[in-house]
C-alpha cells in the first residue's frame, strides 16, 4: 500500500523505498459555471419537482415551501461550515481530507467512508431512474428496451464521459441539468399564467398546516438538496479554487432552494380544484402539463429529467472515484486507483471501479426481483444516511479546525452550532426516536437499509483498523499530504499579497 509524503514521493508504507510521484489530474481546467454544474447535477433540482414533491407534500401540505425554504437555509449554515476548509484549500479528496484537517484521520476517514456511500447510492438511484424514463419514452415511439440494457447504456456513456476529459464531464452536465430546468421552469410559469398568476392564500397563510408536518418535510427536502458539496471534489481542476468552489457550494444551494420553492408553489396551485390527487400522482409534471393542454410539453419535461438523471449519475461518478483516487493516495486503497490516466488526466481506474459498481448493484437486485422503481427508493433512502454523517461531521469539525489556527470567532461558532443542531432534524427524522409520535422509529425495510448502513461503516472501520495496523506509517503520511495541500494555497495566498503590495 502507498502514500504520499510531504515531498509528493510515493512511499510504500513499512519500507524505504521510494517511486516517483503518479501523474496528476488536470490542473486548473475548470471555470466556475463548470465546477458549479457539478454541484448542481448532483442536486438534480429537476428530479425533485418530478418525483418527490408529492412525498413532501403529504407530509408538509401547503407548508411545503416553507420547508423548502427552511432546509435551504438550513444547508447555507451548513455550507458555511464547509467553506471554512474551502477557502484555505482544496483537493480531489472533498469533505473527507477537510474532516481530517479538523477531526482527525479516524473520523475523517469515515466521513470518506460515508461520502463513498452517499455519492455511490445517488448514482444508483438516479440511474434506476434514467431507465425508468428512458423506458417510458421508448415505449411513446414503440420500442421496448430492457431495463438492464437501458443501465448499462446509461453507465456505458457516463464511464466514457467521466473517463475521457473532466471538462467534457463538466459540458455536459451544464447542458443537461440546464436543458432540464429550463423545461421545467416554463412549464411552472404555465401552470401559474393557466391559474391566472394567482397568489394562493392558502399556501401564504399555511392553510391546514402543522408544525410537526413542516418540520418532516424539511427532512425530505435535505435528502432532495444531498451532493450540493460534491464541487470540492474538483479542488486540483478547478481554477482558482478557494474562490470558485466555495462560491459554488453556496450559490448550488440557493438556486437549488429556488427552483424547488418557485416549483412547489405553483404545482401545489396547479392541483388546487384538480381531481387528482398530488400526494398519490407519481408524476405530478406530466400531469399538470396535460390539464393544461400542453400534453406535448410533459414529453419534453420527461426528456429533461432523463437528462438530470443521467447527469446526477455522471457527476457522481466523477466524485465518487476522485475521493477513491484521493485515499487510494493516502495508502488506504490499491495504489492503482491513485492513478491518473496519462492523457486523459482523469482518474481512469477510479472511475471504471465506480462506474462498474453503479451498474452492478441495481442489475443485481433486479435479477433478485426488485424492480427498478423499488430500488431507486432504497438507493435515494440509503444515500441520505452517508451524507448526514458527512455533514453533522464537517459542521463540528470547522470550530475544531478555525481553533487549531487560531482564527475561531464567535460567527463560526454560531455557524457551527446552528449548522448541527439544524442537521440533527433529518438525523432525527430518518433513524427515529423510541416512543416518539414526530419521529417514529422506521418501519420494515427503511428499518433494515439503516443497519445496512451501519454494518458498511463497521466495515470501513475495521478496513481502517487493519490498514493502520499493517502499515504504522500510514497515518501520519496521510496528515503530512494533507498539510502539504493546504500549505502550498497558503504559500500561494502570501506569493499573492506580496505581488499586490
Amino acid at each position: 500500500m502507498r502514500s504520499l509524503d510531504e515531498t509528493g514521493i510515493i512511499v510504500v508504507a513499512g519500507t524505504e523505498r521510494a517511486s516517483p510521484a503518479p501523474r496528476n489530474l488536470r490542473r486548473h481546467c475548470l471555470s466556475y459555471v463548470e465546477v458549479l454544474a457539478q454541484s448542481i447535477s448532483v442536486i438534480a433540482p429537476s428530479t425533485v419537482p418530478a418525483a418527490i414533491l408529492g412525498l413532501i407534500f403529504a407530509t408538509a401540505g401547503n407548508g411545503t415551501w416553507l420547508s423548502f425554504l427552511l432546509g435551504m437555509i438550513g444547508l447555507v449554515l451548513v455550507s458555511f461550515n464547509i467553506n471554512q476548509f474551502a477557502r484555505r484549500s482544496a483537493s480531489p479528496g472533498s469533505l473527507y481530507t477537510y474532516i481530517v484537517k479538523g477531526l482527525g484521520p479516524t473520523a475523517g476517514v469515515l466521513s470518506g467512508w460515508a461520502l463513498l456511500f452517499g455519492y455511490m447510492l445517488t448514482g444508483m438511484s438516479t440511474l434506476c431512474g434514467f431507465g425508468i424514463i428512458a423506458g417510458v419514452l421508448l415505449g411513446q415511439i414503440g420500442i421496448h428496451a430492457h431495463i438492464l440494457a437501458l443501465f448499462a447504456i446509461g453507465t456505458i456513456l457516463a464511464f466514457y464521459i467521466a473517463y475521457r476529459d473532466i471538462q467534457l464531464s463538466a459540458k455536459t452536465m451544464l447542458a443537461f441539468e440546464g436543458a432540464a430546468l429550463l423545461a421545467i421552469l416554463i412549464l411552472g410559469i404555465l401552470i401559474w399564467k393557466h391559474k391566472g398568476f394567482a397568489i394562493d392564500t392558502t399556501q401564504l397563510t399555511f392553510t391546514g398546516v402543522s408544525p410537526g408536518g413542516v418540520l418532516m418535510g424539511i427532512v425530505l427536502v435535505v435528502f432532495g438538496f444531498s451532493g450540493f458539496e460534491s464541487s470540492t471534489s474538483l479542488g486540483e481542476e478547478a481554477k482558482d479554487p478557494l474562490r470558485t468552489i466555495p462560491r459554488s457550494v453556496i450559490q448550488s444551494v440557493v438556486l437549488a432552494g429556488l427552483v424547488f420553492i418557485f416549483m412547489a408553489y405553483v404545482v401545489i396551485l396547479g392541483f388546487e380544484g384538480s381531481p387528482a390527487s398530488l400526494k398519490k400522482t407519481e408524476a405530478p409534471l406530466s400531469f399538470l402539463a396535460n390539464a393544461i393542454g400542453w400534453d406535448f410539453l410533459g414529453t419534453l419535461v420527461n426528456i429533461g429529467v432523463l437528462l438530470s438523471f443521467f447527469s446526477c449519475t455522471l457527476a457522481s461518478i466523477n466524485s465518487t472515484a476522485r475521493i477513491v483516487f484521493s485515499m487510494a493516495r493516502h495508502g488506504l486503497f490499491f495504489g492503482a486507483l491513485g492513478e491518473a490516466h496519462e492523457k486523459n488526466k482523469t482518474p481512469y481506474n477510479a472511475v471504471g471501479l465506480s462506474a462498474l459498481i453503479t451498474f452492478l448493484v441495481p442489475t443485481s437486485l433486479y435479477l433478485c426481483g426488485v424492480s427498478a422503481f423499488e430500488s431507486q427508493g432504497y438507493f435515494g433512502t440509503l444515500c441520505s444516511f452517508g451524507f448526514l454523517v458527512v455533514y453533522i461531521l464537517i459542521s463540528i469539525a470547522a470550530p475544531v479546525y478555525l481553533q487549531g489556527l487560531g482564527k475561531l470567532s464567535k460567527v463560526a461558532l454560531l455557524y457551527s452550532v446552528f449548522g448541527t443542531g439544524f442537521m440533527i432534524l433529518p438525523f432525527l427524522g430518518t433513524v427515529g426516536l423510541p416512543g416518539s409520535d414526530l419521529f417514529p422509529p422506521p418501519a420494515f425495510p427503511n428499518n433494515v437499509l439503516l443497519w445496512l448502513f451501519v454494518a458498511y461503516m463497521a466495515v470501513g472501520l475495521a478496513w481502517l483498523l487493519l490498514q493502520r495496523a499493517r502499515h504504522p506509517k500510514m497515518i501520519p503520511a496521510m496528515r503530512r499530504a494533507i498539510e502539504n495541500v493546504e500549505l502550498q494555497f497558503a504559500n500561494v495566498g502570501t506569493v499573492a499579497k506580496r505581488s499586490v503590495r
